[in-house]
């Protein structure tokens, strides 16, 4: 009887010490994994369509090859909401168990893209959390992206048994967790709180170790790698790299109309414009009806500088319709349907940079470009002052000083007799009549100035 107590007793106080502790949680049911090989799929740098597209792939060759499971390892820190979004439907619709090993960083739409694995792991000092959905400035979305958002992390928590009140705690710090986070905090866990909390699975050394946690340990692997292609679209299709492309494109156009025929900077628009347009294509972010509006817009442009020069309707509307296909490129639209305020806040924020760095690229090379060394080599200077030695004519200094007759009037310029010779001469400010005598003030290369005398000179007469 007292051994039964004893046992009720310590079962109690292991019961109260867990409810103190944090929220009980319920051992995940074994996963059911298939006989085939282990895929490994890397979640890295920002979540874009590029990745999306890698992910869907790769999900399909796990498919194909009935592969018993795919290990996701994630490092990021977030990316494109709409890229993400769709990375989770494909993962909740995997007919292979998906396993997250969260290495160092799962935030933002990386935590989103996490919560969608059937099994998530964590390695020590890794983190998870900070879902708040933010614009192009970097500000906090609008309401209703935020709620949308909220809604969608929380139904991907709750689609594998998860806390859906903790996920929406990652994205709106206006959520209060008894036990976890306080109003007003945005909802961050470290490896050993994600697990506490039952948003991981358990605490594991390195993606290895969830081989053996999942029970395919040993089974043979695949590891699955971004093609050359997806490799070079990403590249391409980031930010930065956009805003350069369309520095280039907007910069080789502008200095190419400023000069006839078609010449390096003529080739360097056509080259950014490929490389700009040609990525976003082939990710779905740019239809053929937008490549269409730029190269309008490009035309109109040439019309009203060659064929009506000045200002008018072609320009007006060749600036419009260029600056509306590159801004239309960069936001995820299907048609003429656009997505959320956010990702039109974060095109426009990335044109308007492009714009701005482009003025002040414009403004350097204009400024600083003619002074250089290396440029004086290849064009001929503007400035050739007799300061720096640069005459037109070989100057007789030994004319200044003697006096003459001109020959003809002086209006104020015309012919003079110096010294024997016949001289091309100006009188600056004045009238000379024919006849009259006059003497070298000035001479400069082969500008001779005179002025008036009184009386002829001795020696003309």
């Amino acid at each position: 009887m007292r051994t039964r107590f004893h046992s009720l007793a310590a079962g109690l106080i292991l019961a109260l010490a867990a409810l103190a502790s944090g929220p009980v949680l319920a051992q995940p049911a074994a996963l059911e994994t298939g006989s085939g090989p282990v895929y490994r799929v890397t979640i890295d740098g920002m979540i874009d369509a590029a990745l999306a597209t890698y992910v869907d792939r790769a999900l399909a060759d796990a498919k194909a090859d009935s592969a018993s499971v795919v290990i996701l390892t994630v490092d990021t820190f977030g990316g494109l909401i709409d890229a993400a979004d769709r990375i989770v439907k494909s993962l909740l619709e995997s007919p292979v168990p998906i396993v997250a090993v969260v290495e160092k960083n799962a935030i933002s739409a990386g935590a989103l893209i996490t919560y969608a694995a059937d099994r998530i792991y964590v390695t020590p000092g890794a983190t998870m959390g900070a879902a708040t959905a933010v614009n192009g400035t970097g500000e906090y979305a609008p309401e209703k992206i935020q709620s949308a958002m909220r809604a969608m992390i929380r139904s991907t928590a709750e689609a594998n048994g998860r806390d859906g009140k903790i996920a929406e705690a990652m994205v709106d710090e206006r959520i209060s967790v008894p036990g976890v986070v306080e109003e007003g905090e945005l909802l961050t866990l470290s490896a050993d709180e994600a697990v506490r909390l039952g948003v991981a699975d358990g605490l594991i050394s390195n993606a290895d170790a969830a081989l053996a946690e999942v029970g395919v340990a040993g089974r043979d692997e695949v590891a699955h790698r971004a093609s050359g292609p997806e490799k070079v679209l990403r590249f391409l299709g980031s930010p930065v790299m956009a805003s350069l492309l369309m520095m280039m494109m907007l910069g080789g156009l502008y200095f190419e109309l400023q000069t006839p025929g078609v010449g390096f900077a003529g080739a360097m628009a056509v080259l950014g414009a490929g490389l700009f347009f040609a990525p976003h294509y082939l990710l779905g972010l740019a239809a053929s009806w937008e490549i269409a509006l730029f190269v309008v817009g490009v035309g109109l442009l040439m019309v009203e500088i060659f064929v009506t020069p000045g200002f008018g309707v072609f320009g007006i509307s060749g600036l419009i319709a260029t600056i509306a296909a590159l801004l239309i490129a960069l936001i995820p639209n299907v048609g003429l349907s656009f997505p959320s305020d956010g990702e039109i806040a974060r095109a426009s924020a990335t044109l308007a940079a492009t714009m701005v760095l482009l003025v002040i690229f414009g403004f350097s090379l204009a400024k600083y470009l003619p002074r250089s060394e290396r440029f004086s080599h290849l064009v001929l200077s503007g400035d050739l002052a007799a300061a720096t030695g640069h005459t037109s004519a070989a100057t007789d200094s030994n004319l200044v000083g003697m006096q003459g007759v001109a020959i003809t009037s002086l209006r104020p310029s015309g012919t003079a007799e110096v010294g024997g010779r016949r001289i091309d001469v100006v009188a600056p400010g004045q009238f000379v009549e024919s006849g009259a005598a006059v003497e070298v003030t000035r001479a400069r290369g082969a500008v001779v100035e005179v002025r008036p005398l009184a009386t002829p000179p001795a020696a003309a007469v």
